[in-house]
C-alpha cells in the first residue's frame, strides 16, 4: 500500500469529495485498489486549487491538515453582494460606489489579525445538526453565529479597472504625471487580494467585510488556494497528470512522501530497538531532546509522532509502515 500525499490542483467546478473520487478511481485502475484516501480540507467547487490528498498511513495526519493555516488569492467584484457571496447565488445588494484601490490598500490592515467573522448562510456550517447550505437552499433563514478567526497576511495582488478608467495601471493605481506629484484617485470595480488565514476562515465572508467597510457591497468572483499547510501549488498536479496513474504511470513519480506535511517538525532518528519499543506504544525514557513534538524514525522510515515531555518520549500517533528490509 502506497503512503504518502498527492497534492491535486482542483479545478473550479469540482467538488472534493468528486476529486477525493478521482484518486480513488485512478488508484483502483493503477492497481492500488485497497489503498486508503482521504483529503486536507475542502475547497468549494467554485474554488479551485491546492488540494492536499492522503494515502494510506498520511489519512492519520488529515486533521492536522485541516488545522493548517492556508493562502488564498481571491478577487472581490464590487457593486453587487449575493446571497451565496460569489457568483453562483442572487444578487440581494447593489451599490454604484467604486472604491479607489488606495482606500482598498488603506482598509486592509483592519483585517489582519484576530477578527470575528460571520460564514456565509451557503456554507458547510452545521446548525441544529443540519448544513447551513441545506437550510439556506430550502428557504430557511439561518441565523449564523459569529466565530474568531486570525489573518496573518492580507494584501493586494492587482486591481482592475472600471470601464470608465482606461488609464489605469495593470495594479489599479493611475498613470503618474510628472507635473501633478499627487493624481485624481481613481476607482477600481474590483481587485485581486491575497490572504494567510487560520483554520475555519471564509474568503467569502472576508470579501464580504471588505466591500462593506469600504462603503459598498461585493462578492467573490476567483478563488485560488495557493497554499494549505506546507504544501503550495506547486506541488500540484493537474487532472490530466492524475489520470496517467490510471493509465499506468508510476504513482512514485507522482506521490510526496508522508514526512512531507509534517516539515515544520524535527526528526527523531531511533535505534532499531527504540523503535520496536515506540511501535508498541511503550515511553522513551531518558531522552536527551527539548520538549516539544518529534517525528521519530528508523532509517527513513517514519514510526510515529512522539512528544517529549521531562525526558520521556510517548506516542502520540502511530504509523504502520515497516522497512522491507525488517
Amino acid at each position: 500500500m502506497p503512503h504518502g500525499w498527492i497534492i491535486l490542483d482542483k479545478p473550479r467546478g469540482l467538488g472534493s469529495t468528486q476529486a477525493v473520487a478521482a484518486v480513488k478511481r485512478n488508484l483502483r485502475q493503477g492497481g492500488y485498489a485497497k489503498t486508503k484516501v482521504g483529503h486536507g480540507g475542502t475547497l468549494d467547487p467554485l474554488a479551485e486549487g491546492v488540494l492536499p490528498i492522503a494515502l494510506g498511513e498520511a489519512t492519520k495526519l488529515a486533521g492536522r491538515m485541516l488545522d493548517a493555516s492556508k493562502i488564498y488569492e481571491f478577487t472581490i467584484q464590487f457593486g453587487e453582494e449575493t446571497d451565496t457571496l460569489d457568483t453562483e447565488g442572487e444578487v440581494i445588494a447593489r451599490s454604484t460606489r467604486l472604491p479607489p484601490m488606495e482606500a482598498v490598500a488603506a482598509v486592509l490592515d483592519a483585517f489582519v489579525g484576530e477578527i470575528e467573522q460571520t460564514p456565509p448562510a451557503y456554507s458547510a456550517v452545521k446548525i441544529d445538526g443540519k448544513r447551513a447550505y441545506d437550510r439556506a437552499r430550502a428557504g430557511e433563514e439561518v441565523a449564523m453565529k459569529t466565530r474568531r478567526v486570525t489573518i496573518r497576511d492580507l494584501r493586494l495582488a492587482g486591481g482592475y479597472a472600471g470601464e470608465d478608467n482606461p488609464s489605469q495601471l495593470a495594479t489599479g493605481f493611475a498613470q503618474p504625471d510628472p507635473y501633478n506629484p499627487a493624481p485624481p484617485l481613481v476607482s477600481v470595480d474590483a481587485v485581486t487580494l491575497t490572504a494567510h488565514v487560520s483554520k475555519g476562515t471564509y474568503i467569502r465572508s472576508l470579501a464580504r467585510d471588505i466591500a462593506r467597510a469600504l462603503g459598498t457591497v461585493g462578492h467573490v468572483t476567483y478563488l485560488r488556494r495557493t497554499k494549505a499547510g506546507p504544501f503550495r501549488e506547486d506541488q500540484a498536479i493537474s487532472l490530466d497528470k492524475l489520470n496517467e496513474i490510471g493509465n499506468g504511470a508510476p504513482l512514485q513519480d507522482l506521490l510526496l512522501p508522508l514526512e512531507a506535511g509534517l516539515d515544520d517538525i524535527p526528526a527523531l532518528n531511533l535505534t532499531p530497538d527504540s523503535a520496536q519499543a515506540v511501535r508498541q506504544g511503550r515511553v522513551l525514557s531518558g531522552m536527551p531532546q527539548s520538549d516539544g513534538l518529534y517525528l521519530a524514525k528508523s532509517g527513513d522510515i517514519p514510526v510515529a509522532l512522539v512528544e517529549i515531555a521531562g525526558g520521556d518520549a510517548k506516542v502520540v500517533r502511530g504509523f504502520n509502515m515497516h522497512d522491507v528490509a525488517e
